[in-house]
């Protein structure tokens, strides 16, 4: 295998560990975002709650599964902070702007518009995620 496939490759199973990563981080979001909508919260309020929440157990696990570094450090304070800036432009910002389009606009459930939300935020958030939140330090 040539190293531009075997880049590919990697590539490839990087984001099949970030979509695995993603499925709890959602899961996880959800059910945060139900149990706030389900006790009264606004849905918008929920929406937050859960991004914090999911975005923190995201962090931990794309740290330690999906984007390894190896021998290179990686300052965790800032890439935490990337890591939200990143999430925060689309699973925040985004999404809840989707939501309100999709909830208000469209009379769709609020139910169903999260789940619509991640055929466009999971690939963005991969590539924004291994492009910048989680690359290591240039030497």
């Amino acid at each position: 295998m040539n190293d531009k496939k075997k880049a590919w490759f990697r590539s490839l199973v990087q984001f099949i560990k970030f979509g695995i990563v993603g499925l709890s981080n959602t899961l996880i979001s959800y059910v945060v975002y139900l149990v706030g909508v389900r006790f009264g919260m606004h849905y918008l309020l929920a929406s937050v709650l859960g991004f914090v929440i999911s975005v923190l157990n995201s962090f931990y696990w794309n740290n330690k599964y999906v984007f390894q570094q190896g021998d290179e450090e990686r300052n965790l304070w800032l890439t935490l902070v990337k890591t939200f800036m990143a999430y925060a432009s689309t699973g925040l910002v985004l999404a809840n702007i989707l939501l309100y389009i999709w909830v208000d606009v469209l009379g769709i459930s609020e139910y169903l518009g999260p789940i619509i939300n991640l055929v466009i935020t999971v690939p963005l958030n991969f590539v924004i995620n291994k492009l910048w939140a989680f690359r290591g330090r240039q030497r």
